[in-house]
C-alpha cells in the first residue's frame, strides 16, 4: 500500500499507511519494532521527498537506523534523494560519505541535486571525481549547465560525452537543445536531428518539440514546418511553437491559418503559450481587428487567463496600429502591474507616431522600472528631437551623463567546426585569435580609404536625429555613419 501510494504521488496517504502500522503490536520475529524494512523504507522516503518534509524524514531516517536497515544500498540511496528532494544536501553528503559500496545511482542522485539547484561547481567536481559515469550522469550536467545558462558549458560538456564513447539518449538530446538554440548552434543542431532520425527518435513528441524550437530560435522556419507536417502525434507544445515560429519570422498569416486548423481539427486545446503567438503574428502583421478579436476570445471561448505576455503583445497591436490612447488606458486598466517591455512597447508606437506627451508617461514609467538602462533615455530624447524640443533633449542627455550609465556591450557568436565563439565588443580577443584583429584592421583601412571620396561636411549631425542633406548620397551617408558610429554617439 505504502508503494501504491508514493508511486501515484499520494504521499500524504502513504505516510499514514506507515503511521498505522507503527501502530501495530509487534510481530513475535519482528525484535519489538513493529516498523518497515529494507522494502518498506524506499517508498516511504520517496513520499516524505515528495512532500518536501525533511522533519518528517529526519523521523523515518531515525526509523530506518533502528530498523538495522541503513547498511542496504537502495535504502541509502532513497535516502539521499530523499534529502535532495527537501533542499537539504548538507544532510545528502553526510550520507553518501558514510556509504561504504556508493554506486552510480548515488552519484547520480547527488550530482542531479547540485545541478538542479544551479550549483554547478559541486556538480562538476563531483562528476570529476566519480570513479564510473553513465549517460545519466553526462545528461544531469547538460541539463544544469542548460538551467543556469551556461549553454556553451551544456554544448561542451555534450560534445565531451560523446568523445568518451557515449552515446546520446532522448534525455541529454532535449536538455542540449535549449542549448544550441540559444547559441546559434545551428550544425550541432542539424547533427542531433540527423543522429534522431537515424536512430528512430523522431516518433517522439518531446524530441521533434526541441528539434523545432531549436530550428526556429536559428531562424529555419522551413525546417520547423517540415518538422510539425511530419509528425505522428502533435501536442500543445507542438502547434505553439509551429505558431510562435512564423510569427517571429515575419509569417504572421501562415500563424494565423495554422491556429484556425488547430483550431478546427478541435484535438488540442490552446493555451497561453499557444496565444501569445498568435497575438504575436497579429501584431507584426498589424491585424488589429483580429488581434482584438483573439484576445477576447481567449478567455471567454478556451478559459485562458490574459498574463502580462498577452497584454504586452495587445499593447503592441495598438501602438503599431496607431491607437496610441486606447493603448494607454489598456495598460492603465491591466489587472496585473505593467512590467518593463509593455511600457516599452508603448514608447515605442508613440516613438512611430510621435505622440510625445504619451511618449513622454512612457519613458518616466520605464525610467522607474529600470533606472539603469539607459536606452529608455536615448529613445525619449529621439522622441524630442523629432519633435523639435531641443532643450527637452539637452536636459535628458544631461541626465544620461549625469547617471553616468552606460549601453550595455554588443554580443555576437559565430559556430565555426561546431565550436561556438563569443565576441564582445571592446573586448581582447587574446593571442589564439590575433588573427581575427588583424582582418578587422584591414578592413578598417579598406573603409577609411573608401570614406576619402567624399567630404565629412557634406552630412550633417544635430542631437540623436541624423537626417541626410539633399547633396549627401544615402549610401555614402550609411558608410559615414558606420564608420564613425563612435563619433555619432558622442556628439
Amino acid at each position: 500500500m505504502i508503494k501504491a501510494y508514493a508511486q501515484n504521488h499520494l504521499h500524504r496517504d502513504a505516510v499514514e499507511v506507515y503511521v498505522r502500522l507503527l501502530r501495530c503490536p509487534p510481530l513475535p520475529w519482528g525484535g519489538g519494532f513493529s516498523g518497515g524494512d529494507r522494502f518498506t523504507y524506499p517508498f516511504l522516503l520517496k513520499a516524505c521527498g515528495g512532500l518536501a518534509a525533511v522533519e518528517l524524514g529526519n523521523q523515518v531516517h531515525a526509523h530506518v537506523v533502528r530498523s538495522g536497515c541503513e547498511a542496504h544500498d537502495i535504502v541509502q540511496n532513497s535516502l539521499i534523494e530523499m534529502y535532495t528532494r527537501c533542499g537539504d544536501l548538507s544532510l545528502a553528503r553526510k550520507v553518501f560519505d558514510e556509504m561504504r559500496n556508493k554506486d552510480v545511482v548515488s552519484w547520480n542522485t547527488l550530482i542531479s541535486a547540485h545541478a538542479r539547484l544551479g550549483q554547478m561547481r559541486k556538480a562538476r567536481a563531483l562528476f570529476d571525481s566519480m570513479p564510473e559515469k553513465t549517460v545519466v550522469s553526462w545528461t544531469a550536467l547538460v541539463s544544469g549547465y542548460t538551467a543556469v545558462s551556461d549553454f556553451a558549458g551544456a554544448v561542451e560538456v555534450f560534445r565531451l560525452m560523446q568523445m568518451e564513447g557515449f552515446e546520446p539518449d532522448d534525455v541529454s538530446i532535449v536538455a542540449v537543445l535549449p542549448a544550441c538554440a540559444q547559441l546559434g548552434a545551428l550544425e550541432l543542431g542539424r547533427w542531433i536531428y540527423a543522429y534522431c532520425n537515424r536512430h528512430g527518435m523522431l516518433r517522439k513528441t518531446y524530441i521533434c518539440n526541441a528539434l523545432m524550437e531549436m530550428y526556429a530560435k536559428c531562424g529555419c522556419i522551413d525546417e520547423v514546418l517540415q518538422l510539425f507536417h511530419g509528425m505522428p502525434e502533435k501536442d500543445v507544445i507542438s502547434w505553439s511553437t509551429a505558431i510562435g515560429g512564423l510569427a517571429a519570422h515575419g509569417r504572421a498569416r501562415e500563424a494565423v491559418r495554422l491556429f484556425e486548423a488547430m483550431d478546427g481539427e478541435g484535438r488540442v486545446r490552446p493555451n497561453g503559450i499557444t496565444f501569445v503567438g498568435l497575438l504575436s503574428a497579429c501584431s507584426h502583421a498589424g491585424l488589429l481587428d483580429e488581434g482584438l478579436r483573439y484576445f477576447d476570445r481567449m478567455k471567454d471561448a478556451y478559459g485562458v487567463e490574459p498574463g502580462v505576455e498577452h497584454y504586452g503583445c495587445l499593447v503592441d497591436l495598438l501602438g503599431r496600429s496607431g491607437r496610441i490612447q486606447r493603448a494607454l488606458d489598456t495598460v492603465r486598466g491591466m489587472p496585473i502591474p505593467a512590467d518593463a517591455k509593455i511600457w516599452g512597447s508603448l514608447l515605442s508606437g508613440c516613438c512611430s507616431h510621435g505622440d510625445v506627451d504619451t511618449a513622454v508617461v512612457a519613458a518616466e514609467r520605464l525610467v522607474e522600472l529600470e533606472p539603469g538602462d539607459v536606452g529608455n533615455l536615448v529613445m525619449l530624447a529621439n522622441v524630442y528631437a523629432a519633435a523639435e524640443r531641443w532643450g527637452d533633449v539637452a536636459n535628458t542627455r544631461k541626465e544620461i551623463r549625469r547617471q553616468s550609465t552606460r549601453k550595455t556591450p554588443g554580443c555576437s557568436m559565430i559556430e565555426v567546426d561546431n565550436v561556438v565563439r563569443e565576441f564582445v565588443a571592446g573586448e581582447d580577443l587574446g593571442p589564439e585569435l590575433g588573427g581575427l584583429a588583424a582582418v578587422l584592421d584591414i578592413l578598417a583601412s579598406q573603409l577609411a580609404a573608401d570614406d576619402e571620396e567624399f567630404d565629412d561636411s557634406d552630412c550633417w549631425v544635430n542631437a540623436n536625429v541624423l537626417p541626410v542633406t539633399d547633396h549627401c548620397q544615402n549610401e555614402r551617408f550609411e558608410k559615414y555613419s558606420s564608420v564613425h558610429s563612435e563619433t555619432i554617439w558622442r556628439l
